[in-house]
């Protein structure tokens, strides 16, 4: 009795272990069908001539981005486009705004924004903006009445007559004087941080929302600095009642448009990002999985990725994090990787194959290069190799990057190899096959460490995606003793020369064994599995 007890326990364990490793299909929005640009204006496309990129040159690029038309190959196929600020600001980023409802003046006027927002829709293109409720600029004329003593706006903001002892969380001044007194302001003076105890400036950050959502036509926002909103003494990040705050605002936009999308930038662990979701967010960036792909990547490191995946299957809701391999804060890509073309393209294969909603930073579909000053992150795009790289017929507001001569659109675009025709062939395969959109992952397994095999299905779609962090390899063994497969013979279709592989036998279980042969190293192999 005793031993049909232990047997029945174990066959229980064993059941719950298998099932645990089978990720069950969960809600997608329409997100997850999107692959999202990151666009700098500035640096974008000049139309005018003054050095300064503008909206309408980037309407002038947009067929560059997504020309409406499936069956061309000269553009990139993005679905979505994220635009850092571009309202009205003293400075070259936009990070401290002067006027919410004002286009940048160096970017054109707000009806040059709403051709965007028409000619973008017209693409099938979504748009979010840069929305930076954390903060404004000292030049605002909140916070010079504020800094005035008006009655109306001197709680618009925090300030103390006596200078607290207190820092910011990496050990940065917060506490910033004028007219004798001190003002908060978390990144710098010129920025001072708004009160959010004050319900004035809640009603009016819920104006603003209104007014972009129905003014300006945006479909949401990418949310700045969104764990910094208030401050407990000396905590400066992820207290109460900025989670508070934000299922406000989600409460708030999901009225004026329940499609609508905002997106949470705050830059911590995995553990503190999810909680910024439930509704809060619609979903934030996983920055941990971005420094575990370099990370991998840079170190033929399999087994460092395959946690961080499985961590994120485990604590956030289906497929809701947004994926990216840098941004405009951090140094690009091509730096990181040490100026290794394949590995580049191995990243992006990463990237645009896993589950998550991805972000692409300007130019790295090129290989454009960069490292922190924040400026030199954000030079001007390289479209040709005529003099300014094509991106202005007069001097550009930062020097061209020096590699734009063979790292250019127009070059690339015409080489099979180039890094940007992986790119654009990725962004295909992800919109050819929802089961890299919306399917679930599995892990399966390797007998060699530098290999990492996972099993994507959708539905009726399956494909199996291989990634090979070491050495080339000529002799691989695959094994899934469960999947979500149906018993059967299918093909598996070799996505890269489009000719069937081999057979694949799935047994009971949606069990199978799976040899594989001549793998390059950085190489990801893509099979899709037909009947």
């Amino acid at each position: 009795m005793k031993k049909l007890l232990f047997f029945g326990l174990f066959l229980v364990f064993f059941t719950q272990t298998f099932s645990e490793n089978l990720q069950q299909q969960g809600e997608t929005f329409w997100w997850n069908d999107a692959v999202f640009y990151e666009i700098f204006v500035r640096s974008f496309a000049d139309s005018d001539g003054d050095g300064i990129g503008d909206l309408q040159g980037l309407i002038g690029k947009l067929d560059y981005l997504n020309d409406g038309n499936s069956e061309t190959t000269t553009d990139l196929g993005i679905t979505g486009i994220w635009l850092m600020p571009v309202c009205q600001s003293p400075s070259y980023h936009g990070y401290d705004v002067t006027d919410y409802k004002t286009i940048e003046e160096d970017y054109g006027s707000n009806k040059d924004f709403q051709q965007l927002m028409d000619e973008c829709h017209k693409r099938g293109i979504k748009v979010i903006v840069d929305f930076v409720m954390n903060h404004c600029s000292d030049q605002h004329p909140w916070f010079i009445k504020s800094k005035n003593n008006d009655s109306y706006y001197r709680n618009w903001f925090r300030w103390k007559k006596v200078k607290p002892s207190s820092l910011g969380p990496w050990g940065q001044p917060v506490w910033h004087e004028a007219n004798g007194e001190y003002y908060f302001g978390l990144f710098w003076g010129g920025m001072p941080d708004l009160n959010y105890d004050s319900k004035a400036v809640k009603n009016e950050m819920l104006d603003l929302t209104k007014y972009w959502l129905q003014k300006m036509k945006v479909d949401g926002f990418r949310c700045d600095a969104a764990k910094h909103i208030f401050e407990d003494n000396e905590i400066m990040e992820n207290v109460p009642q900025t989670f508070n705050w934000w299922r406000e605002f989600n409460e708030y936009y999901k009225i004026i448009n329940p499609d609508a999308l905002a997106v949470g930038e705050a830059w911590d662990s995995s553990d503190i990002v999810v909680k910024y979701l439930d509704h809060r967010f619609d979903f934030c960036f996983e920055f941990d999985l971005a420094e575990s792909i370099i990370y991998a990547v840079n170190n033929a490191s399999a087994d460092e990725l395959k946690q961080k995946l499985q961590e994120l299957i485990d604590i956030y809701p289906y497929h809701q994090y947004g994926t990216f391999l840098t941004n405009h804060d951090q140094n690009r890509v091509l730096n990181q990787l040490a100026f290794d073309i394949e590995k580049a393209k191995f990243a992006a294969s990463i990237l645009l194959s896993l589950p998550g909603i991805p972000f692409v930073y300007y130019g790295e579909e090129i290989g454009m290069t960069g490292s922190k000053p924040d400026p030199d992150i954000r030079t001007p795009m390289q479209w040709d190799e005529s003099e300014n790289a094509g991106f202005s017929s007069a001097e550009p507001w930062h020097e061209v990057n020096n590699n734009y001569i063979d790292f250019n659109v127009e070059t690339e675009q015409i080489d099979e190899n180039s890094l940007w025709q992986v790119y654009r062939n990725l962004i295909s395969l992800r919109e050819q096959h929802p089961a890299l959109r919306r399917g679930t992952m599995q892990f399966l397994g390797c007998g060699n460490t530098d290999i990492l095999p996972i099993l994507r299905v959708y539905e009726d779609d399956a494909v199996l995606l291989v990634y090979n962090f070491g050495e080339a390899n000529d002799a691989i063994k695959i094994t899934a003793n469960q999947t979500n497969l149906p018993v059967g013979i299918y093909r598996l279709i070799d996505e890269h020369s489009n000719t069937v592989y081999m057979e694949l036998e799935v047994k009971d279980g949606g069990s199978f064994v799976l040899d594989l042969s001549g793998i390059a190293k950085y190489e990801t192999r893509v099979y899709i599995i037909k009947k």
